[in-house]
């Protein structure tokens, strides 16, 4: 009895274990097959999949050369609903490309056959793209659209496209002619090194123009006749972004030109060899915005077709699969006035060390000037610099001593030397005699004495002065600036000697020029000034780099202290009454201090306040010349490094700008 029913019980499970093969009709493993294929097509590497009539390796070489032109760029591929008819099956497969800002989606079936226990992939090209053919490939065209325009203010093209040359060698217009020859004279005559490009163009194919430099059209010295009297050397007329000359804002606006190997990499497939992009300030940061997104063609055509073949033909032997339109890139807007711009270059193009003249707007925080002058050697010492401000940081005392009681009037004392801790503190070089002693606070301001103000440093604690700076919008983050900027750093604790040098703008206090020219803008405006550049950032175009990167040729400013990060903004800005006080002793500065000078300047008061600040180990030590002046609704700041006195170097080139300024 219990071995029948044993066997009754192992009949009963053959009949089913029958059953259930019976009703798998193979479609499990299909499915599974089809989502691997999709899988390997979305890496482009097919070796790990099993083909009908093609070995896997093949398979794996010939996807990579039909993909080749869309390197890196690979596509999400999904396997959809399968379809099975005995041993063959069919798989739809949802392709998505993304190419640039677009995407480029299709859809293709997907063959399967099963062999003996196993499923195949059936090899077609036509699984990979619609309708290729198994001896074709696709190839990648890109166009970038022109350059958006970078406006000043009033929307005056600062950087458009303006006319050039391309001057080289036409290796087809040379001939059988000496190419090192020829190389050699055009080099000699454009200023490039020979040598190199005579070694560019012996490199060079029969057919190739060499370019050797390319010119502005605009008043360039090397004319089309000394270029053609060399045999093969010919000019290109062309045209290119440019600002209205080869140093104009340079700094700040930055450079168009080749992308480099850094920025191709950096760019994750964004850039490759050859693209043009921004280099260096607001066109590197913008570069996205100012760029646009190029017009992309994808194309189909035979594996063996040359170049040279596609030219001759009539029409065009490929065949378009895929095309984007191009997208125009949007005009950058920025305050920089281009008068005043050119103005304060060329009242710095005598200054040999590293220099800055900026200008801003008190009533509205425009920036209008960020020259850097030519002794900063393509640095943005305008607005990256980082330098001990001197005695212009008075005006930052002051508000802390007013905040402590103190009026314009008060009286202070003012001695030839002041001792903190050892360390012997003193006045500029030709301080007066008849300010020593018991003065007013206006008197100790409008002629820097350092002694009075150390002094108080019993009463201004140093998280005062801290408070007091950002009370004045210096040491803060400025979100509306829309550029790479250093606006100062204050420390908010510091004691003994470091407190004392902090109360004459030293130690390890820094401003740039455009903080000093916000902090005197603030008193002009008697509210802080929150400074502005770019009026029309696009977010999502605008570069991540903020880090105020300089062009190539930049050098790092002199000082070597890592500033701390920028404060949020004050919860006590400076008020009107408080201002208003400080613009009373800046004006004393011109009226009875040692920025006299000023006085002649035409147009409204102007305030100002001179600084010198020490830096380096030389003995005696070299200084900073500073000096910040408030002209109606124009604050300025003039910075010179390795500069003497801010009253005697910085001062008259203050007085130029305002007064041709007007």
């Amino acid at each position: 009895m219990g071995n029948s029913k044993k066997l009754s019980l192992a009949i009963a499970g053959l009949i089913l274990g029958a059953s259930l093969v019976a009703c798998d009709d193979g479609r499990g493993g299909a499915e599974s097959v089809a989502k691997e294929f999709a899988s390997a097509l979305s890496t482009l590497d097919v070796g790990s999949v099993a083909f009908d009539g093609k070995d896997s390796g093949v398979a794996k070489h010939q996807v990579q050369d039909i993909f080749k032109a869309l390197d890196p760029d690979k596509p999400t591929v999904a396997a959809g609903e399968l379809t099975l008819d005995g041993d063959t099956a069919a798989v739809p497969l949802n392709y998505t490309w993304k190419i640039g800002t677009g995407e480029w989606k299709y859809t293709v079936s997907a063959k399967f056959t099963k062999s003996g226990d196993q499923w195949l992939a059936v090899w077609n090209p036509a699984t990979l793209v619609p309708g290729l053919g198994d001896s074709e490939i696709l190839s990648k065209g890109t166009q970038s659209p022109q350059r958006a325009d970078i406006l000043g203010a009033s929307d005056a093209k600062l950087v458009t496209y303006r006319p050039v040359v391309n001057v080289g060698i036409d290796r087809l217009l040379l001939g059988s002619g000496d190419a090192a020859a020829s190389a050699t004279k055009l080099a000699e005559l454009v200023g490039v090194d020979p040598a190199t490009y005579a070694q560019q163009v012996a490199a060079s194919g029969p057919e190739a123009f060499v370019r050797a430099i390319t010119l502005r059209d605009e008043g360039r010295t090397v004319t089309d006749a000394q270029i053609t009297a060399i045999p093969g050397a010919r000019a290109v007329p062309g045209v290119q972004p440019l600002a209205p000359s080869r140093t104009f804002a340079r700094a700040v606006l930055g450079t168009v030109g080749e992308a480099t190997a850094e920025q191709i990499e950096a760019s994750g497939g964004g850039l490759t060899a050859g693209d043009v992009t921004g280099i260096g300030g607001l066109q590197q940061q913008y570069d996205a915005q100012l760029r646009g997104t190029d017009a992309v063609v994808i194309r189909a055509q035979r594996a063996d077709l040359t170049r040279e073949q596609i030219q001759a033909a009539g029409t065009d032997p490929r065949r378009v699969v895929f095309e984007m339109a191009p997208t125009p890139g949007t005009p950058l807007k920025t305050t920089l006035d281009p008068n005043l711009q050119s103005l304060a270059e060329s009242t710095l193009a005598g200054v040999g060390p590293a220099s800055a003249i900026v200008a801003l707007r008190p009533s509205t925080g425009a920036v209008l000037v960020a020259a850097s002058g030519p002794g900063s050697n393509g640095y943005n010492t305008a607005m990256l610099g980082q330098y001990a401000p001197g005695s212009t940081f008075k005006i930052i005392d002051s508000l802390a001593m007013l905040r402590n009681g103190l009026t314009p009037d008060s009286k202070v004392e003012c001695t030839p030397t002041l001792s903190v801790d050892g360390r012997t503190f003193k006045n500029a070089e030709g301080y007066p005699e008849t300010s020593l002693g018991s003065v007013a606070l206006r008197d100790a301001f409008a002629h820097s004495c350092n002694t009075a103000f150390i002094a108080a440093r019993d009463t201004v604690t140093q998280a005062q002065l801290e408070a007091a700076a950002v009370a004045m919008g210096v040491a803060v983050e400025a979100p509306s600036l829309g550029a790479a900027a250093f606006l100062g750093s204050v420390p908010g604790e510091a004691a003994g000697t470091e407190h004392a040098a902090s109360m004459i703008g030293q130690g390890k206090v820094l401003l740039s020029p455009l903080a000093a020219a916000i902090m005197a803008g603030s008193v002009g405006k008697g509210s802080p000034v929150s400074p502005q550049l770019v009026l029309n950032p696009d977010a999502g175009a605008a570069a991540a780099d903020t880090s105020g990167a300089a062009t190539a040729d930049a050098g790092a400013p002199s000082s070597t202290v890592t500033p701390e990060a920028p404060s949020k903004a004050s919860g006590q800005p400076i008020t009107a009454a408080e201002a208003a006080a400080l613009s009373d002793m800046m004006r004393a500065v011109v009226t009875s201090g040692h920025a006299g000078f000023l006085s002649t300047v035409p147009g409204a008061p102007v305030g100002a306040k001179t600084g010198t600040a020490e830096f380096g180990n030389e003995n005696p030590p070299k200084t900073h010349a500073w000096i910040v002046a408030v002209h109606g609704d124009l604050a300025v700041a003039v910075f010179v490094e390795d500069g003497g006195l801010g009253a005697t170097t910085s001062g008259p080139l203050l007085k130029q700008f305002l007064t041709a300024a007007g």
